[in-house]
């Protein structure tokens, strides 16, 4: 139990910590800014992706995406629920859980791909 309040005691700290950008409404904000950013895409937080501080290493990292996803639709369905291919992803499913907008998605997606 103590692990337990110990836990959501430092995610409650992390993300007061980590605010969208003073004076930038979220529907303004590009693909990177959303795949950076430690409160929405936090897409560092598992990737190495160019230009990126302090990635993560669970996911693979994040180049040569056009080579990966031919098709831009199948890595925005990888970002909208990567379970639906590997039930077992410890990727958020961004899209199925309302973690991004549909619109935010897009951006994301559109950034990645340019990778």
């Amino acid at each position: 139990m103590k692990i337990i309040v110990s836990y959501v005691l430092a995610v409650v700290t992390l993300t007061t910590l980590f605010v969208l950008p003073t004076g930038v409404a979220a529907k303004e904000m590009s693909g990177k800014q959303i795949a950076f950013n430690r409160v929405m895409g936090n897409c560092l937080a598992c990737h190495v992706i160019a230009d990126g501080k302090l990635p993560g290493n669970i996911g693979p990292p994040l180049l040569k995406m056009r080579q990966r996803f031919p098709n831009k639709a199948d890595l925005r369905s990888q970002i909208w629920d990567s379970t639906a291919k590997n039930p077992n992803s410890t990727m958020p499913p961004f899209g199925r859980h309302n973690i991004l907008s549909p619109s935010e998605i897009n951006k994301v997606t559109d950034f990645i791909y340019s990778l």
